[in-house]
């Protein structure tokens, strides 16, 4: 398969070619599902916490005989059934680790650049580089390619701090090294926005050997 480079001012440029086992096979649905729910859960931090009875502070002392005021027994203020009392099968921290193989991680991530690609959703520019780290200039950058206002994954082989700086503030851009891309990362955007050097980069990491 075979990618027309353009220039950072909008022109055509020269053209690369990729391997087909990355950028031209047929997509799998059930695989991308699969690493897309992966990723997600391996995100989750899971501290989410409540107290229950025994956590909570206070409650130590009996707060009233157990007989003669004919009404139920008590044995602490910080029961359940108390206003100010513990929390009765509240979330407790755990972990969401979900593991796939790093064969079907490869297989989803081929799987959403084939179908971007398919789509003609993959844009490839010869560099991706800032002079300055400032967010109107890089802006004005993706208005000359008709990317401002979209949601776009920028795929580069090394960012740098600048570049980094540029495009932090602009809402919708997510900026990743091309290697480090996940799955979600690829799927979630309208179009992908490779360097040439980043595309080589993941071509080379993902191809069949």
């Amino acid at each position: 398969m075979k990618f027309n480079i353009t220039k950072e001012d909008g022109s055509k440029g020269s053209s690369i070619n990729v391997d087909d086992s990355v950028f031209g096979i047929e997509p799998n649905n059930s695989v991308v599902h699969q690493a897309v729910v992966a990723e997600l859960a391996n995100g989750r931090q899971g501290t989410h916490s409540t107290k229950n009875r025994s956590a909570v502070r206070g409650g130590g002392r009996k707060p009233f005989k157990q007989k003669g005021r004919g009404v139920a027994r008590a044995g602490s203020t910080r029961s359940p059934i108390w206003k100010g009392g513990g929390t009765v099968f509240g979330p407790e921290p755990h972990e969401y680790d979900k593991k796939i193989s790093k064969k079907m991680r490869k297989i989803a991530r081929r799987s959403v650049l084939s179908s971007k690609a398919n789509n003609g959703e993959i844009i490839v520019l010869e560099n991706i580089t800032v002079k300055t780290p400032k967010t109107n200039d890089f802006a004005k950058f993706l208005d000359k390619l008709n990317l401002l206002g979209k949601k776009i994954t920028i795929l580069v082989a090394a960012y740098s701090d600048d570049l980094f700086l540029a495009a932090r503030n602009i809402p919708n851009i997510y900026l990743v090294e091309a290697t480090s891309a996940s799955t979600y990362d690829l799927l979630d955007c309208e179009s992908l926005l490779f360097d040439k050097a980043g595309l080589s980069l993941i071509n080379k990491q993902l191809k069949l050997n």
